[in-house]
């Protein structure tokens, strides 16, 4: 089997669901709230140091990141004011960014597990079992509710995540990005649910990865809601949209959110929801035999 954690099929082979609340298209908001260490490598780079040499601290690329936490992200709280989201959180951003932590509580949203800090080892430092743990017992005193949802830093996982993360008692996973709609991971635990997310219409791909000019993100807003359209009369489809306060947050971007979510409002299809509140859709209208 090509994927060892999810069975292959045409996504149009899989079985139909029903609208939820009378909507076909599912728009999951998911911010990545990240904790850049200062002491450490920075996780990503917008500019190179002189001669090639990396140093630590970081101070510009750290920087890029500590604007979107100080500046992006209160103009993302304020266009999300009624709208469900998510944010998929290094659990260290509690102490280190506690009033962005107490607004994003405060706004309803969905808290999403996503490491301790953003950095590439991030899953494997102290055994991952207990990483794992670690990180949903800090946000759960914070919030008060275990979270439910997982986001790899990085979408990076080892071949043990999946089992480790039911085992936990997590319910879905978003690294998995394979399908439109949910998919059942197969675990050591029992079935795990594969939500969809987004790599194409993600601004850390389009912006940090592949560079493009202010509009492209909501140029392929417009063009996947477009096709999701046509295709939602068949089945249902969940669109993610994956942000950074320090990419989408910045002034010559934000008025690009405003008009992703202006796109979305206008279609009668689309209904605004959480991660869970996809998982609860999709486990309740599809068992993981079918």
């Amino acid at each position: 089997m090509a994927n060892p954690r999810i069975p292959y099929r045409f996504s149009t082979s899989n079985p139909k669901l029903p609208p939820l609340d009378g909507k076909t298209i599912l728009v999951h908001l998911v911010v990545n709230v990240e904790h850049w260490v200062f002491e450490n490598p920075m996780p990503r780079t917008i500019i190179t140091p002189p001669h090639g040499k990396e140093t630590v601290p970081d101070v510009p690329n750290f920087s890029w990141a500590d604007y979107g936490m100080r500046a992006g992200m209160p103009r993302i709280l304020e266009l999300f004011e009624g709208l469900p989201a998510s944010a998929s959180l290094n659990a260290g951003v509690i102490d280190a960014y506690p009033q962005a932590a107490d607004a994003m509580l405060k706004a309803g949203w969905e808290f999403i597990g996503h490491g301790m800090h953003q950095k590439a080892t991030n899953h494997v430092e102290g055994g991952e079992a207990g990483l794992i743990a670690a990180c949903l017992d800090k946000i759960e005193g914070f919030t008060g509710a275990r979270p439910r949802g997982w986001l790899s830093p990085g979408l990076r996982e080892t071949v043990d995540t999946p089992d480790l993360l039911k085992a936990a008692g997590l319910d879905y996973v978003c690294d998995w990005v394979v399908d439109d709609v949910p998919s059942y991971m197969t675990t050591k635990h029992g079935p795990l649910v594969a939500m969809p997310y987004n790599l194409d219409v993600n601004d850390s791909i389009i912006y940090a990865v592949e560079r493009h000019a202010t509009g492209e993100m909501l140029n392929r807003v417009r063009h996947t809601l477009e096709c999701f359209e046509e295709e939602a009369g068949h089945n249902v489809r969940i669109f993610a949209i994956g942000l950074h306060p320090h990419l989408i947050g910045v002034p010559h971007r934000i008025h690009e959110l405003r008009g992703m979510l202006d796109l979305l409002r206008a279609s009668s299809n689309v209904a605004f929801v959480n991660g869970s509140t996809i998982c609860d859709w999709f486990t309740a209208h599809q068992n993981p035999g079918a």
